[in-house]
Order: C-alpha cells, then sequence, then structure tokens
C-alpha cells in the first residue's frame, strides 16, 4: 500500500515538511518539521507547523511519529510544538548522541545537556521497523551529511532528509562536523539499490540552474540515471574529490548556529536562564 504523501514547503529554508498517511485508516507521521526563526530579532513564529496541524486535523488524522531525518543546520524543528498540540512521538537516528557530544562541546554546554539522545522519545538504528497504521516503514542509516542521518522508506517512498536532492542539483554537502564524503557516496548507494519505482521525497530544494518551479519528488531510476552529483556510476572517487571540493566554497548556512542547539534538543530552546529568558550562544570562530 503506497502511502499518501502531503508535502509543505517553506520558502524561507527551502525545507520541505511531509505528512504521510495510512491509505487505509487514519494514522499519520510528519517529517521534518520546521519553526519558523527571525534571527534578526531572536523571534519564533508557528505559521508553518500551524499549517501542518491544520491539516491533520482537517483530515482527522491521528498523528503517530514526528520524526526527524537529522540534525538539520538550516532550520528549527518545531517537533516539541506539534507533539504538544496533537501528541505523537518524535524520533531520530541513534547516533544523535555523536551529534550531541560534538555540538555540546562546540557550544562549551555544561552537565545539564544530556548527550545520551534522551531528549527524543525514539532512536533509530538501521533496520528498525516503523508503523504508521497499516503501514510498515524501515529505517535506513545513510550517514555522510551528518553522522545521525536515516532515511525512512515507507512502502514505495523513502524520506532521505538532505543526503540526495533533485536529480538536477545533486547531494549534500559533507563539511560539516562529522560529515564525510567518502560516507556520504556509500549512502547514497544504499538508496540508488532500492527498487526504480520507488519514490524519492527530498528534504530542500534550491531550483536548480534552468529550472523554475521547485521541486521535491523523484524516483530512485530518476536519480540513478541523472543525479548530477552520483548518477550515471560515477566513481566513489571522482564524487569524493567534486564534493570535498564544491564543500571549500560553501558558506555556512544562515540558521546554522541557532538550529545545531535547538535541533539537538529535540526542538527545545536552552534552559532558561535565572531572568526566565533562553538565550543562543554564538561560538566565536567556533565553526
Amino acid at each position: 500500500m503506497a502511502p499518501i504523501v502531503t508535502a509543505f514547503f517553506d520558502e524561507a529554508t527551502n525545507t520541505i515538511t511531509y505528512v504521510v498517511q495510512d491509505p487505509t485508516g487514519t494514522a499519520a507521521a510528519v517529517i521534518d518539521s520546521v519553526l519558523d526563526f527571525d534571527y534578526a530579532s531572536g523571534r519564533t513564529d508557528t505559521r508553518s507547523a500551524d499549517a501542518v496541524i491544520a491539516f491533520l486535523r482537517d483530515q482527522n488524522l491521528d498523528l503517530k511519529w514526528i520524526l526527524e531525518t537529522h540534525v538539520h543546520a538550516d532550520h528549527l524543528s518545531a517537533a516539541p510544538y506539534i507533539q504538544e498540540q496533537l501528541g505523537g512521538l518524535i524520533g531520530i537516528g541513534d547516533q544523535i548522541t555523536v551529534v550531541q557530544h560534538t555540538f555540546g562541546k562546540v557550544f562549551n554546554e555544561g552537565t545539564r545537556f544530556r548527550r545520551d539522545g534522551s531528549q527524543f522519545d525514539r532512536l533509530f538504528r538501521e533496520g528498525d521497523v516503523i508503523e504508521i497504521g497499516s503501514l510498515r516503514g524501515k529505517v535506513l542509516h545513510t550517514p555522510g551529511h551528518t553522522p545521525a542521518c536515516l532515511t525512512y522508506v515507507i512502502d514505495d517512498a523513502a524520506f532521505v532528509g538532505d543526503t540526495l536532492f533533485m536529480p538536477d542539483f545533486g547531494t549534500a554537502r559533507c563539511d560539516f562536523p562529522g560529515g564525510s564524503a567518502e560516507v556520504m557516496y556509500d549512502s547514497v548507494q544504499k538508496i540508488l539499490a532500492l527498487p526504480d519505482r520507488t519514490r524519492i521525497f527530498v528534504g530542500h530544494d534550491y531550483k536548480a540552474p534552468g529550472r523554475e518551479v521547485y521541486a521535491w519528488e523523484t524516483t530512485v531510476g530518476a536519480q540513478r540515471a541523472l543525479n548530477v552529483h552520483v548518477g550515471a556510476g560515477r566513481s566513489r572517487e571522482d564524487f569524493v574529490a567534486m564534493r570535498e571540493a564544491r564543500d571549500a566554497t560553501l558558506d555556512m548556512p544562515r540558521l546554522i548556529i541557532p538550529s545545531l542547539q535547538v535541533n539537538m534538543r529535540a526542538g527545545q530552546m536552552p534552559e532558561p536562564e535565572d531572568n526566565g529568558v533562553a538565550y543562543l550562544k554564538v561560538p566565536v570562530n567556533g565553526l
């Protein structure tokens, strides 16, 4: 049974949030939600998450899971806000602990910041099964962009996060702490080994040169044949050389500093200080 997939595109961060629905019932999951954040003012807003919540309520859907493909560096997660409104369990890969240790050091987090992944309700490993009503999905560990990246394969649909983009845009960067172009190549091959008809849903789209509209759905067959970074049988050595050279030219994502601090806490802000206000740190020359 193919899941019903509804996409919500956030142009401010080029992020796609997905609602995955059991076609025979009311069970649903949300993948990669967005909490709106204005860096200049430090203010959050829930309009993107509210659109997803309104859809779930209008369709009378029962939210079972709020899934993260990885710790995002380009937007803040709205997982706890959605959970507060609709329930569901928040899940991410078990290698979140590696990310927490890495960025716990970068942001000089104290002992109150737990580095065991306990902020999340479920930590997934390779081969774990996710049930969404009558749908059964499996977890693929697909690191390279980050150590904790997952692909959720739910029947004929694969939600790849930032591992793959649309075929005309290629793949995600691998130069963040814990990233690896070599590991990314191996993860991509794992995804490309899925059946050709498998639908691929990407985590972001930036409109490749010459394309006028945003897009987020493709197939394994199209990726294998046409992906500009890994398609047509490109070798591991060629990919690694290309990816590392390309990454060396990229600026840091605009929201990386707030995103990492929030997302490694499962979407929660750092604990408020004695004045009741939560603060986000900026590590000078730290990234």
